[in-house]
């Protein structure tokens, strides 16, 4: 299914244009990406709603985008090993902090951890979007702690549980994501940008 659908959105796109093979390669990994996320969407989306966590989703989702963008981090290679990890990290996560009671001292302290991950593993390439120059990773690693820094902000300027629980679950998604230890369990290389040096 995923392959007839690139393959016929990429007879579409080049019946109208000439593209180079190089082009072609990044039509292929960008609607690979779009088909994956949709139907990787579908499934969190109907498992969210059957749960009643269906806008707690979303939240997480929104504040997990935005320090990932920065932060990078692991991308399954297999589809089903996407979903499986989307399930745990989108689902499971959130659920369980949302239905567990954590003191503000034990919500800080996973906060600071999160942090403390990020200043020493963000951004984390992949072996397709290395990050070869030195000055962007850095660049992306201050933004990312900085995101880190104002969730845990928020974390004590809401003082709610709610939003408390929504907040860490999307720091920790993060923090799971760039750490090498994932990488290594689904045996993808770290630090790709030290190849092409």
């Amino acid at each position: 299914m995923k392959k007839r659908f690139i393959n016929s959105c990429i007879s579409l796109i080049t019946k109208y244009g000439n593209y180079s093979k190089r082009d072609i390669q990044k039509l292929e990994y960008g609607l690979e990406g779009i088909y994956l996320t949709f139907t990787k969407m579908v499934v969190i989306f109907a498992l969210a709603f059957i749960l009643g966590i269906f806008k707690e989703v979303i939240i997480v989702l929104i504040l997990f985008n935005a320090i990932r963008y920065t932060g990078f981090g692991f991308h399954a290679e297999k589809s089903y090993q996407c979903l499986i990890i989307s399930i745990v990290n989108f689902i499971l996560i959130p659920w369980i902090f949302l239905n567990i009671k954590l003191s503000n001292i034990m919500s800080l302290s996973i906060a600071i951890f999160c942090i403390i991950n990020y200043l020493i593993f963000a951004p984390a390439d992949t072996i397709k979007r290395p990050l070869p120059n030195r000055k962007k990773r850095i660049i992306r690693k201050v933004i990312t702690v900085l995101i880190g820094i104002i969730y845990t902000f928020l974390i004590i300027i809401l003082n709610n549980k709610y939003y408390t629980s929504l907040v860490i679950s999307s720091m920790i998604i993060l923090m799971i994501v760039i750490n090498p230890l994932t990488y290594m369990i689904f045996k993808q290389p770290y630090n790709n940008y030290k190849k092409l040096s």
